[in-house]
Formats: structure tokens, C-alpha cells, sequence
């Protein structure tokens, strides 16, 4: 298992963190996904390291910024 730290801009509430959680989980391989409100931090479980631009996509998607790994 690999655990990689990302961090993520423009989410400020519950409904937030639950987008981000979605759409970072349903990336094949990952098992679990912690998001941080407050410090934007958002922790990676995966079988294998993740492809950052598979991330950056999935939190896009969620309607965020990946402004770093």
C-alpha cells in the first residue's frame, strides 16, 4: 500500500470534503481517502502510486484545485 498527500484548494465544507472523498476513491486502486478541511490536506490509500494527473482529474471533477503533491 502506498499513502501519498495532495493538497487541495477551494473546498470549504461538508458537501466539499464529500466530492473530493468520491471522486478520489473511485480511482481504480485506491482503498481509502482522509480529507483535511481545514488545512486542505487530502491523504491517499492506494495499491500503487497514483498517476498525479489521474488525481488533479478526479478533484476537477469534484470542482477543486490539486495545487500540490
Amino acid at each position: 500500500m502506498v499513502t501519498t498527500m495532495y493538497q487541495v484548494q477551494g473546498m470549504t465544507c461538508g458537501h466539499c470534503v464529500n466530492s473530493v472523498n468520491a471522486e478520489v476513491g473511485a480511482i481504480p486502486g485506491v482503498s481509502d481517502v482522509q480529507v483535511d478541511l481545514a488545512s486542505g490536506r487530502v491523504t491517499v490509500t492506494s495499491e500503487s502510486p497514483l498517476d498525479t494527473d489521474t488525481v488533479r482529474a478526479a478533484v476537477d471533477e469534484a470542482g477543486y484545485d490539486l495545487v500540490g503533491a
